[in-house]
């Protein structure tokens, strides 16, 4: 197959963008690059797409999603941490059964597919919500999942007992560190390696030094990588004080530091965390919109590039964002940082452009795969409508990316070879199915958690 007449951004070594250009699939792969001139003269035969108008760049990558809170989107908004986190959405996320846990998966990958994210990083699914049903949506929908299983064995955040878990949420060292094992045999590398499965340890404080050492160890012999939250608020800095450590020498201590590693949020850190976190090669997943919608702080990711630490970027979970679209998140990535340096130099369009392709591929260690559209790369790609009102006009496809594209602008997505948006439609679900589905549990697990009385607007509905 042929995409042609497409303004393509190749994010390659030489961040080349080729105007006029096409790509060649052949299977799962990108087999060339070139004018859309140069190959239909090399290929006339071949099936062609017509992509006049659109903007082509690699599939984007989340770096920190949390698929089962899709279904609770809306239902904790503008609550203060303590109270979002233990009164709602670990009540709720308490009452989840394994078929909510599918229909979740299954809503967060249709949002994802639609607005062009086309590879993600679960950071923490608990075993309760059906870590099998999570691996049947991401193989029944076409996208490319690396799925963190929660790791814990301590119920509180931060040794606070104010921070406690709800009782369906615990977990110990069997079901946890030992089921992830026994999940990463069943299902890693399944549905054509569009399946990883990761260790999703919980934050410090919620797992013991030991299970973290237990776990970094079965991470090196057995190459299954990492994900946690780190740094997020300053309950986690004040709990790394109280044991004698900062974020990163507490993670180092812990075996945590290592080009496996995706670090989350990592708002709370000093001079020599950043310096640790650049010699390990740990990755770091920036997470704006969360950060600044539960009032956690702003990651300094203007400091950790001048370090040369690798910064992806992800949503995080619907109830501290209220949307999957990874687009959205680049637009305030690339603003927020720029308002309190008072820089409008600091992380321009292209670094964020990076931090959701080629950065986000090597936090997963998939970049000799996806993260950039080049020969011999898997045929994971997604094309923006730019010819609408509201992208028009442009003049550097990469800041009309970043600063005007929506997910809604999203024509065609590719994974793995396949077609699996067209025309902004899903062609791999049955989108009302997923819909429906979706507000009928999502309705049955406020019920069963006891929170129907709280989940509903401040004001008066007539």
């Amino acid at each position: 197959m042929l995409y042609t007449n497409a303004t393509i951004v190749t994010l390659d070594p030489t961040r080349r963008i080729l105007t006029n250009g096409a790509l060649r699939i052949l299977n799962d792969t990108i087999a060339a690059i070139d004018k859309t001139a140069v190959l239909k003269s090399q290929f006339p035969d071949e099936e062609e797409y017509d992509l006049t108008g659109r903007i082509v760049l690699p599939g984007l990558i989340s770096t920190h999603m949390h698929t089962a809170q899709t279904l609770l989107r809306g239902t904790a908004d503008d609550l203060e941490l303590v109270s979002w986190l233990c009164e709602r959405i670990w009540v709720l996320q308490g009452n989840f059964t394994a078929e909510d846990g599918y229909a979740a998966a299954r809503l967060s990958i249709a949002e994802m597919l639609k607005s062009g994210t086309t590879c993600f990083l679960e950071s923490m699914f608990a075993d309760r919500y059906g870590f099998d049903g999570l691996c049947r949506a991401v193989e029944e929908s076409g996208i490319r999942g690396c799925l963190g299983k929660i790791v814990m064995d301590i119920a509180t955040y931060a040794k606070d007992e104010a921070w406690a878990m709800h009782p369906g949420l615990v977990e110990d060292r069997e079901t946890s560190l030992l089921g992830t094992v026994k999940m990463w045999e069943k299902w890693n590398g399944k549905a054509n390696d569009r399946i990883r499965v990761w260790f999703g340890a919980r934050t410090p404080g919620g797992v013991s030094d030991n299970l973290y050492r237990e776990m970094t160890q079965i991470s090196r012999e057995r190459n299954i990588p990492i994900t946690m939250h780190c740094a997020e608020v300053k309950a986690d800095r004040a709990f790394f004080s109280s044991v004698n450590h900062t974020p990163m020498t507490y993670c180092s201590s812990v075996g945590l530091l290592s080009p496996s590693t995706v670090l989350v949020h990592m708002v709370h850190l000093d001079d020599n965390d950043i310096a640790l976190l650049s010699k390990s090669g740990t990755h770091v997943a920036h997470c704006p919109t969360s950060n600044a919608k539960l009032a956690s702080g702003i990651c300094r990711v203007p400091d950790l590039q001048k370090a040369g630490v690798n910064v992806g970027i992800g949503t995080d979970g619907a109830p501290c964002n209220n949307t999957c679209d990874l687009l959205q998140e680049m637009k305030l990535a690339a603003i927020i940082h720029k308002s309190i340096s008072y820089d409008p130099t600091a992380v321009p369009a292209e670094s964020v452009l990076e931090m959701a392709t080629i950065n986000g591929a090597k936090a997963l260690g998939l970049q000799d795969s996806i993260g950039s559209l080049e020969v011999g790369k898997k045929a994971d790609f997604v094309a923006i409508d730019a010819r609408g009102i509201a992208m028009q006009p442009w003049f550097n496809p990469v800041s009309a990316v970043v600063y005007t594209a929506t997910g809604r602008d999203v024509d065609v997505v590719v994974v793995d070879g396949k077609m699996v948006v067209e025309r902004g439609e899903l062609l791999t679900m049955d989108e009302r199915e997923i819909v429906q589905e979706a507000q009928r549990r999502s309705q049955e697990v406020i019920e069963r958690a006891g929170l129907t009385g709280k989940v509903q607007p401040r004001w008066r509905v007539e």
